[in-house]
């Protein structure tokens, strides 16, 4: 009997062990994981079939963002993520809970349907891949809509890179020149902590869209 596609998720190969990785969801529970400023995880968010899955709510509010109970500073995260038509979604690191939203304080990592979503028109920084609302993506790397993706994101002190299906889309400093005129000229300058910690929670967005994650594995140093 062969094994069930599920069972072959959210397992760590030999290769990752060996690098230090671990796995931050199990596949069977939602451990490891709770709503942003919250003690507990939104019951929105159900692991199911080897996925931790959103469920929206049929009139649905913005507000169910997860958070990694651990916080991290330098590391290199593996997640899988799947989208559905028009979907969006997105994953932020270094988040802290003293606002209102994490995107507040934490970057995020842009999960869409580039061809369906609106957003995507309002900008390169908003599509799939990107540091949202700063930096666009370096290249449309992204599987099908449905079909499941990898992210690799790679933080080593300032140095930031986003990783899609094996392609670098996005590479960053945090605090550098650059870095500090673009978020000058966005949104985010309304909110003076954002991106200034290098330490925090990852975060799995809500943005009201179906959307699910796999196989999220991390290391640190």
């Amino acid at each position: 009997m062969t094994q069930s596609q599920s069972d072959l998720q959210n397992v760590l190969s030999d290769e990752e062990r060996r690098a230090g990785f671990r796995l931050l969801f199990d596949g069977r529970t939602t451990a490891g994981w709770r709503g942003y400023n919250k003690p507990d995880i939104h019951p929105q968010w159900r692991a199911t079939g080897g996925e931790l899955r959103l469920h929206p709510d049929p009139q649905p509010t913005y507000g169910h963002d997860i958070i990694s109970v651990e916080a991290f500073s330098n590391f290199e995260l593996l997640i899988d993520w799947v989208l559905y038509e028009r979907g969006n979604s997105g994953i932020m690191y270094h988040v802290q809970e003293t606002e209102k939203f994490p995107f507040m304080t934490g970057p995020e990592i842009q999960l869409l349907d580039d061809d369906r979503h609106p957003d995507a028109q309002n900008g390169a920084d908003r599509r799939a891949g990107a540091c949202y609302g700063l930096y666009p993506p370096l290249a449309d790397a992204r599987s099908p809509v449905g079909q499941w993706n990898r992210v690799r994101l790679l933080v080593d002190g300032n140095q930031v890179e986003h990783h899609l299906n094996g392609v670098l889309v996005c590479k960053y400093e945090l605090g550098s020149a650059n870095w500090n005129a673009r978020v000058a000229a966005s949104k985010f300058n309304e909110w003076p902590d954002f991106a200034q910690k290098r330490h925090g929670h990852i975060v799995l967005q809500d943005h009201l869209d179906p959307v699910a994650f796999r196989n999220i594995k991390i290391r640190t140093w």
